[in-house]
């Protein structure tokens, strides 16, 4: 019996203010990426994920979001699924590997099926399955958009909506700096956050009315001090010249978004600090299937 596959890709993320304090967030859209190939088995309810780029992972999410497709659309009886997924995200830093993964499983799994569904139905499975897989603590419904979208999305986590989605500029560039220790959300003490709230709320404000880097780089500051990370990789950054730099996720990597003509620069001090720093740029392509 011949069954489908269906491969497809969805691109990072990085935070501009998280959602965890105040259950509303904004995120854009990152140049890396995830892809997802689902290949429908007839072994029903046995649902296989691999990470090829980090296979020391668990694969929950995977099988999570693959078994919430498949509950959609009434098929968990009919079909299993072998799931591979190959990103260049490093996992569990702050930069959206889930999300990412989430949706390219999500809308893998839908092609191979031969159906469709809107992108926000897409996004809303995937998050769904990180909310039972346990990987998120306010279901990076931000990230998912950002993942998907590109651009930058301003969202209301706890309604799951949309608030504001605007284009980025091309002459920037991302740079990433990224600790050797991993650091999972699941695991995050939120109790922590309760004093940074209010002013969480004045970055969040900052991001609605489109002052991004303020408002990222205020993000930063505010939930480094509260879950206790050194926010001097970023006050560094931002004296060698970025634009705007601060904790990516709850961390423990730190994003700098930096015009072309101080990347040595800000690269450098980066460097001067433990673990890897990634180039990339902006992205404001849409997820998709692979054809």
């Amino acid at each position: 019996m011949t069954h489908g596959r269906a491969e497809a890709i969805a691109h990072g993320a990085a935070t501009i203010v998280n959602a965890i304090a105040l259950g509303q967030g904004a995120a854009f859209g990152v140049d890396l990426w995830t892809k997802a190939e689902v290949t429908l088995t007839d072994e029903t309810a046995i649902i296989s994920g691999e990470i090829i780029s980090d296979p020391a992972e668990s694969t929950l999410l995977i099988e999570k979001t693959v078994s919430r497709v498949f509950q959609y659309f009434g098929v968990e009886t009919s079909f299993g699924a072998r799931v591979k997924t190959s990103s260049n995200i490093p996992i569990a830093r702050g930069l959206k590997s889930s999300s990412a993964a989430a949706n390219s499983v999500a809308l893998a799994t839908v092609a191979a099926l031969t159906k469709e569904l809107d992108d926000l139905a897409v996004i809303n499975l995937g998050v769904d399955a990180a909310f039972n897989a346990k990987v998120t603590v306010t279901g990076a419904f931000d990230d998912a958009c950002a993942s998907y979208f590109g651009g930058v999305v301003v969202t209301d986590n706890l309604d799951r909506k949309i608030l504001q989605r605007y284009p980025l500029p091309d002459d920037l560039t991302v740079l990433f700096h990224v600790p050797a220790k991993k650091s999972y959300t699941g695991d995050s003490d939120v109790s922590k956050l309760a004093m940074v709230k209010p002013f969480v709320q004045s970055a969040f404000e900052e991001a609605k009315k489109g002052n991004f880097w303020m408002a990222l780089t205020l993000n930063g500051i505010l939930y480094s001090s509260a879950l206790g990370y050194d926010n001097s990789v970023a006050t560094e950054a931002l004296s060698a010249g970025a634009l705007a730099a601060g904790l990516c996720g709850k961390g423990p990597a730190v994003t700098a978004v930096v015009p072309d003509e101080k990347i040595d620069a800000v690269k450098a001090v980066m460097r001067n600090h433990e673990g890897d720093v990634i180039e990339t740029h902006f992205n404001g392509q849409k997820a998709g299937v692979v054809t």
